[in-house]
C-alpha cells in the first residue's frame, strides 16, 4: 500500500470568500478583530453562508482530486486559527483588546481579553464537518486549536492561572470534539503548536489537557495533534524565529505513551534528524514534506527520498505524508503542483 496523505488544516482561500486570512492583513502580527464578524453580520447572511459552503466543497474536491487520503475543510470560515473557535466560547471579550507577548517571547501584540470562565457557547463544527464531508466519500478531518496554543494567543484578564484557564479550555474544547464525533467525524486533530516553543509547559499540563480535549472519544476516531515551529510574517523568508528543534525530541516519549494515535510534525522547512522517529513506537508520524512558505515547488523525487529516508526509522503503516503546517500562505497554482508531487511521491515508495 502507498502511504497515506493529508493536509494539516488551512487552504488558499477562493477570491470571492469574505472572510481574510489573518496574514493578509496589513498588520502581520495582529489579526483583523472585525473580519469574521463584518462578514457574518450583514443582512446577506444567508449569501455569505453559501458561498463559504461553495469555497468549502470547491477546495475540499481540489485536494480529492489531487489525491489526498485525508482532506481538510480549508478552513474557509477562519480568519485567525485560534479566533474563529474562541468566538463561540463564552468568557473571551474581542472588543477588549490587551498587549501582550506570545510564543515565547517572539510575539508582542493586542489579543481579545479573556474576562470570565471559559465555557462552550453553540456547537459550530459539527456543520462545518458536514458540508465539507457532503462532497466526498474520504473521511474530512477537522482542525480544532489547543488549550495551550488558546492561552499563549489571548490576554487573560480573569484567572491568572494558565494551568487552570487551560483546564477549562480543554473541557470547552471536549464539548465539541465529542459533537464531532456524535455527527460521524473520523479523524480530529487538535493543534499545538505552543508545545514545540514552550515543551516545559506542554510536559507539565499540556499533554494532560491535550488527553482532556480528547476525553471518551471512541477508538475508531483518529485523534491527531499537530505542533509544528513556528509561521512566518510572510513568504519565501529564510530567517524567523523558530522553536528549538530539541522541543520534538523532549515531547515523543509523553506524546508516545499518550492516548493520541498521531502526531504531526514538521520536516520540510527545517530537516529533523529522523531518529528522531523511533521514539515514536505506537503512535503514527504524520511528516512535513513539503514546505508551507516557500513558493519553491518541491520535485517529486526530493520528497520520494525523504520519505524513504523517513522510512528506515519507523514502519509504512504508521507514517503519513504531509505539509509542514496549513497552506494558507501560497497561491492555489503553486499549493496544487507541490500536493500532487507529494502524492506522487508517497504513492512512489509505499510499495
Amino acid at each position: 500500500m502507498a502511504l497515506l496523505t493529508t493536509t494539516i488544516g488551512s487552504y488558499p482561500k477562493p477570491d470571492y470568500v469574505p472572510v481574510v486570512d489573518w496574514f493578509r492583513t496589513q498588520n502581520m502580527a495582529l489579526p483583523d478583530a472585525q473580519t469574521a464578524n463584518e462578514a457574518f453580520s450583514l443582512s446577506r447572511r444567508a449569501e455569505i453562508e453559501a458561498l463559504l459552503a461553495r469555497a468549502t466543497h470547491e477546495v475540499v474536491r481540489e485536494q480529492a482530486e489531487i489525491g489526498i487520503d485525508v482532506p481538510t475543510d480549508g478552513e474557509m470560515r477562519r480568519e485567525n486559527y485560534v479566533y474563529y473557535h474562541c468566538r463561540h466560547l463564552d468568557g473571551i471579550d474581542f472588543a477588549r483588546w490587551t498587549t501582550k507577548s506570545m510564543r515565547g517571547g517572539k510575539w508582542r501584540a493586542d489579543a481579545p481579553t479573556i474576562v470570565g470562565p471559559i465555557r462552550p457557547s453553540e456547537r459550530f463544527l459539527p456543520s462545518d464537518w458536514r458540508i465539507a464531508q457532503s462532497v466526498t466519500s474520504l473521511p474530512i478531518k477537522i482542525t480544532i486549536p489547543g488549550p495551550l496554543t488558546i492561552s499563549d494567543t489571548l490576554s487573560d484578564g480573569y484567572y491568572g492561572d494558565q494551568k487552570r484557564l487551560c483546564a477549562d479550555l480543554a473541557d470547552a474544547i471536549n464539548v465539541e470534539v465529542r459533537a464531532l464525533v456524535e455527527a460521524g467525524c473520523a479523524w480530529i486533530q487538535i493543534d499545538e503548536p505552543v508545545f514545540a516553543v514552550e515543551p516545559e509547559k506542554a510536559l507539565a499540563f499540556g499533554i494532560e489537557n491535550l488527553e482532556r480535549c480528547f476525553h471518551s472519544v471512541p477508538a475508531n476516531v483518529m485523534r491527531v495533534m499537530h505542533m509544528c515551529c513556528g509561521y512566518p510574517a510572510r513568504v519565501d523568508l529564510e530567517d524567523y524565529p523558530k522553536a528549538d528543534p530539541a522541543a520534538y525530541f523532549k515531547l515523543t516519549d509523553a506524546l508516545d505513551a499518550s492516548s493520541v494515535d498521531a502526531v504531526s510534525i514538521e520536516d520540510a522547512h527545517r530537516h529533523n534528524d529522523l531518529c528522531l522517529l523511533e521514539r515514536f513506537q505506537a503512535t503514527k508520524v504524520i511528516l512535513g514534506v513539503i514546505a508551507i512558505a516557500r513558493t519553491r515547488v518541491e520535485p517529486v523525487d526530493e520528497i520520494a527520498v525523504r520519505l524513504e529516508d523517513a522510512l528506515e526509522h519507523i514502519d509504512a503503516s504508521r507514517l503519513i505524508a504531509a505539509p509542514d503546517c496549513g497552506l494558507g500562505m501560497l497561491d492555489r497554482a503553486t499549493i496544487r503542483s507541490k500536493l500532487t508531487n507529494m502524492v506522487a511521491a508517497a504513492r512512489s515508495v509505499g510499495h
